[in-house]
């Protein structure tokens, strides 16, 4: 065998395929924070009122969520690889097509097609990554792939705001050829038997044996009717309305600087950085993943309560980062550059920003226990062959969530103006919007109840399996 053959499928190459998945898992969320920042430029460039760029950005999460499941149902029985490929590449296609479109409802189709093929990445590629790693490994793994997607949040907001201040039509140039580059990254990645991670399944897999369970139309109701899966994609009803809300947040600040003062273009670059650095704290997703791995092995309930703790504990600290008054000093009309050095030397230097720093930071730390949990126990709780189905239903409920998290805060914010001036109107229904965060970590206790009869029973199912294969 010569050495590159060698390297085929081995550490080296597993790593690569992991990372590429994790990294690329991001770029939907890029393309999600894309739009937000630059509501204001594309809707004065498409002479339409901002709630409408609102309205693209809601529905395209529930389309995006809708196709998801179509393409998991298909991986869950295909091969995954080119079902990767041809979604990355239908997104960069509509990414391009926004950066062309010259009125609202070509700019909507394209975001529209673009959602269709970000669908593929999450739910197809989540599956993959469950067949890379470990059961022991599942929280801290996830933890970077929900990690990736909240810098890819922020990623997009950075790149709306900083490269679309001037000309909004750039950033959607820049991901478009993005995508064209995944597409070439997903080419050498290792097709990973499905399956490979379970220890169950690792003496038959080893002897030569094909792990060649395949979803069916007949296995829905039992989907559905594993009691924490069903509460794993209800939560994200709640949750996702409230993180939905956040996509706002930069509004919130670019309000906050035009209030005092300052043009609209500096002010977007203000409320973009702003953001930025206020989502920082979803760097401690790891932390979770570590600490729900952690628990998790003291108790199959432990990851359920680790997510529980964090989402409830997170309340407070988003309402007061809405309400802590910022003083902004950045140079009104300077280069983008100058703006953004301002922005951050305003964090040790302005005491009202280094506290809403801090705040935001606490909260998002705790929230972010959220996610790498939620992927793991999606694994935990379901066969190989089910996985990628069960994730694009709960991302379809998350998409809904989302959907309406964002539409109706936009829609809150105007009932709010007659009461609340801006930015405070935002203020206020930002925070009314984190209140849904106490029926979700409601869920995560309920899930933590009949996690651990889930469990036990899909080990007794590949046990059962492996048997089989091994005969």
């Amino acid at each position: 065998m010569t050495g590159g053959a060698g390297l085929r499928g081995g550490s080296a190459h597993r790593l690569y395929s992991v990372v590429v998945f994790v990294l690329l898992a991001s770029l939907d969320n890029v393309a999600i924070g894309l739009v937000p920042p630059l509501y204001g430029p594309i809707a004065d460039g498409l002479d339409v009122p901002q709630r409408l760029l609102g309205l693209v950005t809601a529905v395209s999460f529930l389309v995006s969520a809708v196709a998801a499941v179509l393409w998991a149902y298909v991986g869950d029985r295909t091969n995954r690889k080119p079902l990767l490929m041809i979604g990355t590449l239908i997104w960069a296609a509509g990414t391009g097509g926004s950066a062309v479109a010259a009125s609202y409802p070509a700019f909507l189709a394209a975001q529209l097609l673009a959602a269709v093929g970000l669908g593929a990445v999450g739910s197809v590629g989540f599956s993959v990554v469950t067949d890379l790693i470990s059961p022991r490994r599942r929280g801290l793994v996830m933890s970077f792939w929900g990690l990736s997607q909240g810098v890819g949040t922020l990623a997009g907001t950075l790149i709306g705001g900083l490269l679309g201040a001037a000309d909004w039509r750039r950033p959607f140039w820049l991901l478009a050829v993005v995508g064209l580059v995944a597409t070439a990254a997903y080419l050498f990645t290792f097709d990973i038997r499905r399956g490979a991670s379970e220890p169950e399944l690792a003496g038959a897999l080893a002897a030569g044996a094909e792990y060649d369970y395949r979803i069916s139309r007949a296995d829905l109701p039992r989907i559905v009717g594993r009691r924490t899966n069903r509460w794993l994609i209800l939560q994200g009803l709640t949750a996702q309305a409230a993180f939905g809300s956040l996509v706002w947040l930069p509004v919130l600040f670019a309000e906050r600087a035009r209030d005092q003062g300052y043009s609209a273009a500096t002010s977007v670059v203000v409320g973009s950085v702003f953001a930025t650095l206020f989502q920082l704290g979803g760097v401690f997703s790891i932390v979770g993943g570590l600490v729900g791995d952690a628990v998790q092995r003291r108790t199959p309930s432990g990851r359920a309560r680790v997510a529980a703790v964090g989402v409830l504990a997170a309340l407070p600290f988003y309402l007061v980062l809405f309400f802590v008054p910022i003083r902004i000093d950045v140079p009104d009309g300077a280069g983008t550059g100058p703006v953004v050095a301002a922005v951050l030397a305003s964090v040790v230097r302005e005491p009202t920003v280094g506290l809403s720093l801090l705040t935001a930071v606490l909260a998002l730390a705790l929230t972010s226990a959220n996610s790498p949990n939620w992927f793991a126990l999606i694994a935990d709780v379901n066969p190989p062959e089910h996985r990628g189905t069960v994730y694009s239903l709960g991302n379809l409920v998350n998409g809904v969530g989302r959907a309406a998290g964002n539409g109706l805060v936009g829609v809150a914010f105007h009932g709010l103006r007659a009461v609340f001036p801006p930015p405070l109107n935002y203020a206020v229904g930002l925070a009314a919007f984190q209140l849904f965060f106490i029926p979700t970590g409601i869920m995560y206790w309920l899930a933590s109840r009949s996690s651990p009869r889930d469990i036990a029973e899909v080990h007794q199912v590949l046990h059962a399996r492996a048997e089989k294969l091994e005969r």
